[in-house]
């Protein structure tokens, strides 16, 4: 009985899948991120404003970076199960992944800036 194990595709090629498929999606999920800060912003208008100086700009900065950071971990896992018997059902259902990373990621981002354009009291 010849039973063989379907040969998983070349490195090269589930790198190359992985970056076509998440690179586009970044815009997407930098878009919902810029769109909860802007609402929190519009939401915490007028107390909001006090917000517009150097050091919160630069603190913004830094955390949009950090988030671009974090959006890479979704390679790992694309790359991971890609390399399994399970990359055809993965292919289908890796949209998921992404949903679940943008809303983590919004709750976060929205928790961070909460505080900071009144939209908080700061007792939990």
């Amino acid at each position: 009985m010849n039973t063989t194990e379907p040969q998983s595709p070349p490195m090269r090629e589930v790198l190359g899948n992985a970056l076509c498929y998440w690179e586009p999606r970044r815009l997407i999920y930098n878009s919902v991120l810029l769109l909860v800060v802007a609402g929190a912003f519009a939401a915490g208008w007028p107390v909001s404003k006090r917000a517009l100086h150097t050091d919160f700009l630069l603190v913004i900065f830094i955390l949009a970076v950090l988030a671009n950071v974090v959006y890479c971990a979704a390679y790992l896992p694309d790359i991971v199960v890609q390399q399994s018997s399970m990359r055809e059902a993965w292919l289908r259902w890796r949209w998921v992944l992404l949903l679940v990373g943008i809303l983590f990621a919004s709750a976060i981002t929205y928790l961070c800036v909460a505080g900071v354009f009144g939209l908080v009291d700061g007792n939990w």
